[in-house]
């Protein structure tokens, strides 16, 4: 069984060499098989367990998970989480609100010990359940192909395997482990399958097991196909909004080009619609996808909203948006100068610096500005755009609301509230790719300038 493991990772790349892994150890048969092969295969890991708030026994099962971790000398971090009570709170089953609450910790845990990824012990058995309860619940492709072997930073290092081998392997090696109650409990859904539906199918075809792995198998090529045919189409019909700001607002916002959209298949429709929408960490079920459908088709207006109204899809005649409404808290920062000033948080950047007019290039960026240096009052700062902010733009006689110009660019609401703008003590004099005050341009008698730029930070200067 050992060597098998060493051979699968070896040809699956599942852990790249030198990754430092996470394991999620609940002291059960699975994640104790789990923890020990991939420490003997050499792999850098560390067994995280999380006390669940649920069990008696449970002070006493971290105890000896500890203990386990530490005669093979690695590393252990524990977490505690009420999951009864989240489970309230968030009006979910205590299996979801568990399932939540481990891999919070799991991802947080990892983030803290610097952990590239995160290794559950899921096994074959784990998989086939998976697959029947998501079709009990009228699933889609990427439901009936059960867990997949890696999803971003989660990998499942033993679904090649069975409940019966990893009981047998830590049972031939006198590993302690525990059964969780739960497994038995036949008011979870899974139980039941497990204990009910699952002999049923064994006893009509005794290798059932491995027809659904099969199946499993053939359904996620599939699905990884007509996925890489819906974000071509997305691709293809992609809007671009906010020109040069673009970079303002694409985590939180995407539109497409309704007709193009509207003339795929039914079925690279739905899956494209649904890959826009999970680009902004969101999700549509089937009822609003259906309704997503029969809306485009009628050439109206309309909208529908996910995750709990935190994001709305909407369609015009021209086009299909998915947006997230996450209002922008209003920020303020002094402007560095010279040097850079950059928000993690947005992902740009300013940089400023000051220099002899007369040596200036005329030469110059869009998201660039030339300032009097001398008509300026007080500290640079940036912050967002207010209420009654006016500026003048260039070759106006007077003054204009800054909501007006922002509005007149062409800007997206989203990018309008996340658009830093540059003042003085007066006010504002620089919208970046919208106008420059008319009171701070220079002038033939301008001697010192303030250059300033306005640029996505690169990703390997976060």
């Amino acid at each position: 069984m050992l060597d098998r493991f060493r051979r699968h990772l070896g040809a699956s790349g599942l852990i790249p060499e030198g990754a430092r892994v996470l394991v999620g150890y609940s002291g059960g048969a699975d994640s104790t098989c789990l923890l020990h092969m991939l420490r003997v295969a050499g792999v850098d890991v560390v067994a995280a367990h999380l006390h669940h708030g649920q069990r008696e026994e449970a002070d006493t099962e971290m105890r000896l998970c500890e203990a386990f971790a530490e005669s093979l000398d690695i590393p252990f971090v524990s977490g505690r989480a009420d999951v009864p009570r989240m489970s309230q709170e968030l009006g979910m089953g205590l299996e979801e609100a568990g399932r939540e609450a481990r891999y919070g910790f799991f991802r947080q845990a990892a983030y803290q010990l610097d952990c590239q990824l995160i290794a559950t012990a899921h096994t074959r058995n784990d998989h086939v359940e998976t697959m029947l309860l998501n079709l009990t619940r009228g699933t889609g492709l990427t439901g009936l192909g059960g867990i997949p072997e890696r999803r971003e930073e989660i990998v499942r290092p033993i679904l090649i395997f069975s409940r019966e081998q990893t009981r047998a392997y830590c049972e031939e090696n006198g590993f302690w482990f525990h059964d969780d109650p739960a497994n038995s409990d036949l008011s979870f859904s899974r139980a039941r399958i497990r204990h009910r539906v699952l002999p049923e199918l064994r006893s009509i075809n005794p290798a059932a097991d491995s027809a659904l792995m099969r199946l499993a198998s053939l359904v996620q090529e599939e699905d990884r196909f007509l996925s890489g045919m819906a974000a071509a189409a997305l691709e293809q019909s992609e809007i671009s909004v906010n020109g040069e700001l673009k970079f303002l607002t694409e985590d939180v916002e995407v539109y497409f080009d309704r007709g193009r959209l509207s003339g795929l298949p039914p079925v690279l429709f739905r899956r494209a619609i649904r890959l826009a929408v999970e680009a902004l960490e969101a999700s549509l079920d089937h009822e609003q996808t259906s309704i997503l459908l029969s809306g485009i088709a009628s050439q109206e207006r309309g909208s529908v909203t996910a995750d709990g109204g935190e994001v709305v899809v909407e369609w015009t005649p021209e086009l299909v948006g998915a947006r997230r409404l996450q209002p922008t808290q209003p920020f303020r920062y002094a402007l560095t100068i010279p040097g850079e000033t950059m928000s993690d948080e947005f992902g740009w950047q300013f940089t400023a610096f000051e220099e002899a007019y007369d040596q200036v290039s005329p030469a110059r960026a869009e998201l660039s500005t030339r300032i009097d240096r001398r008509k300026t009052k007080g500290t640079l700062y940036f912050r967002t755009a207010g209420s009654g902010d006016t500026m003048r733009p260039l070759g106006f006689s007077g003054q204009r609301k800054l909501s007006d110009l922002l509005s007149e660019s062409g800007l997206t609401p989203a990018a309008r509230s996340r658009l830093p703008i540059v003042c003085d003590l007066v006010g504002p004099i620089w919208a970046p790719g919208v106008c420059l005050d008319e009171r701070v341009r220079p002038e033939a008698s301008t001697d010192l300038v303030l250059t300033v730029r306005f640029a996505r930070i690169s990703p390997n200067d976060r």
